[in-house]
């Protein structure tokens, strides 16, 4: 009975965003999947309680953006695209844990515009699935970086800084 109850709250999600990035962007950060909150808002990392745009602001020297359009500007302005693993999945809400059927994005749309020097994972389960899913065919390698979800208690704002200033080193 416990695989049918976790079963029926698996629901079939696509990827709604579309990526973040200019023909400038160095670095490409991937998460996992946008949350049920940042695909109702139609944004990346839109959990308040999520540390992502906290953590970059400081890791580039600047003000936290307070718009959408603000913190595009903030990553596209160093360098920095922004998407996803994941295409589609099933998944229960917002656990990566349940992530069922992957189907990974299409990097090339990014990949042949922008001068990618790095890719990045914004949590373990980002780098597992591109692991899995886009390393074997596309070759290069990802970078694991902490998670910034509120999920992710035993990492501090500051540590979570200093991991993901290795992002620098390619800006």
């Amino acid at each position: 009975m416990q695989s049918g109850r976790r079963a029926a709250q698996l629901a079939r999600v696509v990827h709604p965003l579309d990526p973040l990035f200019d023909e400038r962007s160095r670095v490409l950060m991937l998460g996992s999947l946008p949350s049920p909150l940042s695909r109702e808002h139609r944004f990346y990392y839109a959990n308040p309680r999520n540390r992502f745009w906290q953590v970059m602001a400081r890791v580039l020297g600047e003000a936290l953006p307070e718009s959408n359009a603000g913190r595009a500007r903030m990553l596209l302005e160093h360098g920095i695209a922004l998407w996803d693993v994941l295409q589609s999945c099933e998944i229960a809400g917002a656990s990566d844990s349940s992530i069922r059927n992957p189907v990974a994005n299409d990097l090339s749309r990014i990949l042949d515009t922008a001068p990618i020097q790095s890719i990045f994972a914004t949590g373990q389960t980002a780098a597992r699935l591109y692991r899995k899913l886009i390393e074997p065919a596309l070759g290069r390698a990802i970078v694991a970086l902490p998670s910034t979800s509120p999920a992710n208690a035993r990492m501090g704002v500051d540590d979570l800084v200093a991991a993901y200033a290795q992002v620098l080193d390619y800006l």
